[in-house]
């Protein structure tokens, strides 16, 4: 998948698409194309292992190389194959872009 620019993600019409995307473009740049690839759907089998690792990795956070950000990317890793998860998501991700859009990056966009 290419990169998308911030004017292109924000056309996306799909709500929690589009804040995924968000998200993902604040992810260091290496980062981006293996988040991409395990939110694709033939992804699942490493998809659902690496959520639970990467949450178990964030209750773990006092010790180092392991930090509480693995704790929301596991659980939106999760959200892709979970309902429940992923309308709990999506609940949050609509409180930040509209509390804390700085967050998602919107900063910019919202001073526009």
């Amino acid at each position: 998948m290419t990169e998308r620019t911030l004017t292109e993600i924000l056309e996306i019409e799909d709500d929690h698409e589009r804040r995924i995307e968000l998200l993902i473009l604040r992810l260091p740049e290496k980062a981006r194309p293996a988040v991409r690839w395990m939110r694709k759907p033939q992804a699942r089998w490493a998809r659902i292992p690496a959520g639970i690792l990467l949450i178990c990795g964030g209750f773990l956070s006092i010790l180092p190389v392991l930090g509480l950000w693995m704790l929301p990317l596991g659980i939106v890793l999760l959200s892709e194959d979970v309902a429940f998860l992923r309308r709990l998501t999506d609940r949050a991700l609509a409180w930040v872009e509209r509390r804390k859009p700085h967050w998602l990056g919107l900063e910019a966009v919202k001073a526009s």
